[in-house]
C-alpha cells in the first residue's frame, strides 16, 4: 500500500480503562468473552489475518470491530458489522473500544500506528519487522512498559513446535555441541514485486526509514529464526554483525545478502540470502554440531536430523500468534514473540540501516528469467555461494566470489605480478575465519597468464580447503588444517576444540613483482607459539603461456614438536600434511606423474613432479571467451621425496605430504625445510615438456 497511515494527534485512553479484564480477558472467573479486534492494513499481509480472524470469529475467540486502510476492502470480504476506516486515527475515534488492534502496513508507518494503539490503551500485534530503527525500538518499549499493554511480533515461524524440539535436541547431545548456526533463503521476486508500491525496495521514503531488503522483510523470518535457535533475544546477546549488502534489480535495498552475526557466546549465525535464485525452494536454518547436523525448514516446520545413527525428518504443529497473544492477555499464557524478544533482530536490521548502499551486482554476472513485469534476475552461481556461505560462515567478500566487493586489505593483498603488473598470487591472511578452519595465510587466487584461476577455497564439501598453502593437521596435537581432527584413540576424526591459528608477523616487508618473504607464527588453541615459519613466494616468467611459482617454508620449532597427520595417527592412505593446493572444480581431469596414470596410481606414490590437466571453464581474456585449458604440474621438494596426496574424484586436489605414515619431530630450535616449485602453463603439457620444464628448475 502506497497511501501513508496516519498517527491520530492526542489520542487519550478511553473510560473503559481495564473492564474488559473483568469481562473475562485476563483471568477473569466469569465466561470468556470474544476479544474485540482491530486490524489495520487489510491488503498484503493483512488479507492473511482477515482470514485467520475469520476462523478465530467461528470459533468464538474474537469479534472483528473495525479496520482501517485507505484502499477499503473488496464488499463482501469482512463480517457483517465490521465498520471500515481510511486510517487509524478514525478507527479510533469511532468508539469501538477494540482490546487488541493488529497493524500489518507499510515498515515505515509501524512506529506511529504502534505507539498510536499502546496509547489507546489497547495490546498489540504488530507485523515484522516491528519498526525501520534501534531508535523506534527503544521507543516503542517505552511505551509498552508504561502503558501496561502487551506486544506480540509477528514472527510467525517461533510458533513452530520444531523450535522446542530443537532445545531438546541439543540438551540432549544428539548432533553433538553446537558449533554454528547457518540460515538460508533462496527465493524469486520479479520485476513487478518492486513496483508493487512506492515503499518496496526502498532504505528510506520521503526521508523516512523504510529498510525493505531481503534480510529485513521476506526472508526476516530465516534470520528471527536463527537468533532464536542460537538464544539470542536481546541487543546485548549479540557481539557483533557484519553485513555485506548487495543488489541485482534496480531498487536501493538490498536483495542478495549475508549477515554474519555471533552471539556474546561466540556462536556463530550467518544469514545467506537471496531474492535472485534460480527458482524458489523452501528457506531452512541449519544447526552443526560436532556430532551431527539439523535442518530445520521453517515455513514447513519440518525438521531433519543426521547423525551417527542416520537420518530422520519429523513434521511438527505450530501455535498461531494471534491466539497465542489472546492466551496471554486471558490467563498469563507467555508470548510466543514478545516486543522485548526482537531486541536481536533490531540489532541485525540496525547494522543494514545503517551500512553502506548495496553494492550493484554487475550485469555480466546475472542473467534474467522471464518477459515484462515478470521477469526476474537471476545471480549465476547463487545457489553455491550461499551454501558456502553457511558453511565457512564467510561473507561474500570473503569468499572473492567475481561480482563481490573487493576484500579488506587486512584479509587479502596482491602478493606476486607479471610483467605487466596484473597480480598472478594473492595472499589471503585468514583474518575473519572461523576458528574451526584453522585460520592462516594462504594463496587465492591463483591465476595462469591467461586469467585462469586455478585455486579454490572455502569450498562446500571442505570448508577448510584454503588454496594454495602450509598446514599440518597434527602438531603437538593442536589442528592447523581446520575440520574434525583424526585421533589414534577413537581411529576416527572427532570434533575437539583443538584448532591452532598462524598468524602473520607485522614487518615492513609486501608483495613485489617477483618474490615476497614473511614471517609466520603458528598459536595452539592456548595461544602457545610451537612453530615460527620462513615463507616465501617467487615468480619466473618463462614464456608467453607458463610461469613458475616457487614456494619455500622453513620451520623451527619453538617448543619440542611433533608434526604428524591422519596417516600417522593411524587413517591409511590419508597422510595430507605440508603443502597443498586446493583446485577449482574442473573437468577433462588427467591426473598423471612420469611412471603412473589417475588418482589411484598416484595418490601416495613418489616422483619427481606431479601434473594436472584439466579443462577449467571458461575464460575471458584478451581476445574474449575461450576454453580454459590448463596444466599444473607440481615438483616434489628439493629437500626430501615426500608422497604425493592426490585427490580428484571426491574433489579436486594435490598435496605433498610431510608426514605421511610417521610424524616428523623438531627439538627446540631445530628447523625442517621445505621447498615446492609449480609451473601453471595455459593449454596442454606432454611428459617430455614436463619433463624439460623441471629439469630446468
Amino acid at each position: 500500500m502506497d497511501t501513508a497511515f496516519t498517527q491520530p494527534a492526542g489520542p487519550s485512553r478511553d473510560a473503559r480503562g481495564d473492564t474488559r479484564r473483568a469481562e473475562g480477558l485476563s483471568g477473569s472467573p466469569t465466561k470468556r468473552m470474544p476479544a474485540r479486534i482491530a486490524l489495520v492494513g487489510v491488503h498484503g499481509f493483512g488479507a492473511h489475518h482477515l482470514m485467520n480472524l475469520e476462523r478465530l470469529r467461528e470459533l468464538g475467540l474474537v469479534d472483528l470491530v473495525a479496520v482501517a486502510d485507505p484502499n477499503p476492502p473488496a464488499p463482501g470480504t469482512l463480517p457483517e458489522g465490521t465498520a471500515v476506516h481510511g486510517d487509524l486515527q478514525a478507527l479510533l475515534g469511532g468508539g469501538h473500544n477494540p482490546d487488541v488492534i493488529i497493524v500489518a502496513t507499510p515498515i515505515q508507518t509501524h512506529a506511529p500506528l504502534a505507539l498510536a494503539a499502546l496509547a489507546a490503551d489497547a495490546d498489540l500485534y504488530l507485523e515484522k519487522p516491528p519498526v525501520a530503527s534501534m531508535a523506534d525500538f527503544r521507543r516503542l518499549q517505552e511505551a509498552s512498559a508504561s502503558s501496561g499493554r502487551s506486544v506480540q511480533i509477528g514472527f510467525q515461524s517461533l510458533g513452530s513446535h520444531a523450535l522446542a524440539a530443537i532445545e531438546e535436541l541439543l540438551r540432549d547431545g544428539t548432533i553433538g555441541s553446537l558449533q554454528g548456526i547457518g540460515a538460508t533463503g533462496r527465493w524469486v521476486r520479479d520485476k513487478a514485486y518492486y513496483k508493487r508500491s512506492r515503499w518496496a525496495g526502498k532504505r528510506s521514503l520521503d526521508g523516512v526509514d523504510v529498510v525493505d531488503g531481503v534480510a529485513t522483510n521476506p526472508l526476516a523470518h530465516a534470520i528471527a529464526t536463527a537468533l532464536r535457535i542460537a538464544g539470542a533475544r536481546t541487543a546485548e546477546d549479540l557481539a557483533s554483525v557484519e553485513t555485506d549488502l548487495y543488489r541485482a534489480n534496480d531498487i536501493e535495498a538490498d536483495d542478495t545478502s549475508v549477515i554474519k552475526i555471533r552471539t556474546a557466546h561466540g556462536l556463530p549465525v550467518t544469514c545467506a540470502l537471496t531474492l535472485c535464485a534460480t527458482e524458489s525452494v523452501e528457506p531452512y536454518v541449519t544447526l552443526q554440531g560436532t556430532e551431527g547436523m539439523a535442518v530445520f525448514y521453517y515455513t514447513e516446520d519440518r525438521l531433519v536430523i543426521s547423525n551417527a545413527a542416520g537420518e530422520r525428518t519429523e513434521t511438527f504443529g505450530r501455535d498461531d500468534l494471534t491466539e497465542n497473544l489472546l492466551a496471554h492477555l486471558n490467563d498469563g499464557t507467555p508470548l510466543i514473540s514478545p516486543l522485548d524478544a526482537s531486541g536481536a533482530f533490531m540489532r541485525v536490521l540496525e547494522a543494514i540501516r545503517t551500512a553502506d548502499s548495496p553494492a550493484l551486482i554487475d550485469a555480466s554476472h546475472v542473467s534474467w528469467e522471464g518477459e515484462g513485469e515478470g521477469a526476474h534476475a537471476v545471480v549465476r552461481g547463487i545457489e553455491d555461494a550461499l551454501e558456502r556461505s553457511i558453511r565457512a560462515h564467510a561473507t561474500f567478500r570473503e569468499l572473492d566470489l567475481p561480482w563481490a566487493r573487493p576484500a579488506f586489505p587486512d584479509v587479502a593483498k596482491p602478493l606476486l605480478f607479471d610483467d605487466g603488473g596484473r597480480p598472478l598470487a594473492v595472499e589471503r591472511t585468514g583474518k575473519g575465519l572461523t576458528p574451526t578452519l584453522a585460520p592462516r595465510p594462504y594463496l587465492h587466487p591463483v591465476t595462469t597468464l591467461a586469467g585462469t584461476i586455478v585455486t579454490d577455497h572455502l569450498p562446500v564439501d571442505h570448508p577448510w580447503h584454503l588454496g594454495a598453502g602450509f598446514a599440518l593437521q597434527d602438531v603437538n596435537g593442536n589442528n592447523f588444517w581446520g575440520g574434525r581432527t583424526y585421533t589414534t584413540d577413537a581411529g576416527a576424526y572427532v570434533a575437539r576444540p583443538d584448532h591452532g591459528r598462524i598468524e602473520v608477523v607485522p614487518s615492513a616487508s609486501g608483495g613485489a613483482a617477483a618474490n615476497a618473504s614473511e614471517l609466520l607464527a603458528w598459536l595452539g588453541a592456548d595461544g602457545q607459539a610451537l612453530l615460527r615459519e620462513q615463507r616465501t613466494a617467487a615468480r619466473t616468467i618463462l614464456d608467453d603461456h607458463t610461469w613458475r611459482l616457487d614456494l619455500s617454508t622453513e620451520l623451527t620449532a619453538v617448543v619440542d614438536v611433533s608434526l604428524g597427520s591422519p596417516g600417522s595417527n593411524g587413517a591409511r592412505g590419508s597422510g595430507y600434511g605440508g603443502f597443498f593446493w586446493r583446485l577449482p572444480a574442473c573437468s577433462e581431469t588427467r591426473v598423471f606423474t612420469p611412471d603412473a596414470e589417475g588418482e589411484p596410481d598416484v595418490h601416495g606414490s613418489v616422483a619427481p613432479w606431479i601434473a594436472w590437466r584439466a579443462n577449467f571453464g571458461t575464460v575471458n581474456f584478451g581476445a574474449g571467451e575461450s576454453q580454459a585449458v590448463a596444466t599444473l604440474v607440481f615438483a616434489a621438494p628439493v629437500e626430501s621425496p615426500d608422497p604425493w596426496f592426490v585427490r580428484s574424484a571426491e574433489y579436486p586436489a594435490v598435496g605433498s605430504a610431510l608426514a605421511w605414515d610417521s610424524p616428523v619431530t623438531l627439538a627446540a630450535g631445530e628447523s625442517l625445510r621445505r621447498s615446492i616449485s609449480v609451473w601453471l602453463c595455459d593449454g596442454e603439457l606432454s611428459a617430455t615438456d614436463i619433463d624439460a620444464l623441471v629439469a630446468e628448475r
